[in-house]
């Protein structure tokens, strides 16, 4: 029986994401105390709220922990771990790091730490599909956009000023590549984000970290994660530097997992694992109604 576990990044929360949680749960109440709000939901509704950097990243990181402990409890270990941008603090959480009050103390430094980087630096990111590598590279050259996101062999995030990105996404779309601006206000993943990957990593140092408990890896190199000076190393590093996410959905797959969930709103990762391993099924717990229709998902395919 396995399979693999994935945790979304930020960028398509919405206020009817995983219909099933239950809201009175510990850890949901733990991520709207540490957003200073009541009802989460409810502050998803208001989109300059919803867009804002720090809110999102806690959220993210609280509700997919939340989501995960009541999935997790009619599931056998998964085999592979892993998460997309801000969805490492939650994989590496579940795989056994640190606990979910820590994940969610991390979230908001790590934040915090590249708001202050975007306030000197603004930036954002845009989804750039249908051209290959060398074109991509073509593209970049002498600008300040570069890859924050290598997905697949035809697909990228890129992350600069938005008006090198406007430039660039110009120019892409030219060549006939589908172009779609993500609504994130900071360029994750780059270059510009070094002093925030600094100051996480100094915070990373003060913090409890554990060595994990289950197979996890990093975006920063698709690495299995071993000890608690990877992790460390790991989280702080792929603030500024390319996520090799394609690379990472190998290291799962080489695991020989039979199906992959999804942990958070929308099916963004599933689509993706979908679209190289079809072989492999993925599913996002956003599209069920219920934990145990997860479950009982996970329980069909990963006893094949």
């Amino acid at each position: 029986m396995s399979f693999g576990l994935l945790f979304s990044g930020q960028g398509t929360q919405h206020a009817q994401m995983l219909p099933w949680l239950d809201d009175d749960g510990a850890l949901v109440q733990q991520t709207q105390a540490a957003l200073g709000v009541s009802d989460w939901r409810q502050s998803l509704q208001d989109s300059a709220w919803a867009v804002r950097n720090r809110n999102v990243q806690v959220l993210l990181t609280g509700i997919g922990l939340a989501a995960w402990a009541q999935i997790e409890r009619r599931l056998p270990a998964p085999a592979a771990v892993a998460g997309y941008s801000v969805g490492e603090l939650a994989a590496f959480s579940a795989a056994g790091v640190f606990d979910a009050r820590t994940a969610l103390t991390l979230a908001a430094a790590r934040a915090e730490a590249m708001d202050r980087c975007a306030a000197h630096s603004p930036g954002g990111l845009l989804a750039v599909t249908g051209l290959g590598a060398q074109a991509i590279d073509s593209l970049c050259a002498g600008t300040e956009v570069s890859v924050a996101i290598r997905v697949a062999a035809d697909s990228v995030v890129l992350g600069g000023p938005p008006q090198a990105l406007r430039a660039v996404e110009t120019l892409a779309a030219e060549q006939g590549a589908k172009c779609t601006p993500l609504n994130v206000g900071v360029a994750s993943h780059t270059a510009s984000m070094r002093r925030a990957a600094q100051a996480f990593g100094r915070t990373l140092q003060s913090t409890a970290v554990k060595p994990p408990t289950l197979a996890l890896f990093s975006n920063a190199a698709a690495e299995r994660v071993r000890s608690a000076d990877d992790a460390a190393r790991a989280l702080s590093l792929q603030i500024a530097q390319t996520v090799q996410w394609a690379d990472c959905l190998e290291a799962i797959h080489d695991r020989r997992v039979a199906c992959v969930l999804e942990i958070g709103p929308g099916s963004a990762l599933a689509t993706i694992w979908n679209r190289r391993r079809l072989e492999v099924p993925a599913r996002c717990a956003d599209e069920f109604r219920s934990a145990q229709a997860v479950a009982d998902w996970v329980l069909r395919y990963a006893s094949r």
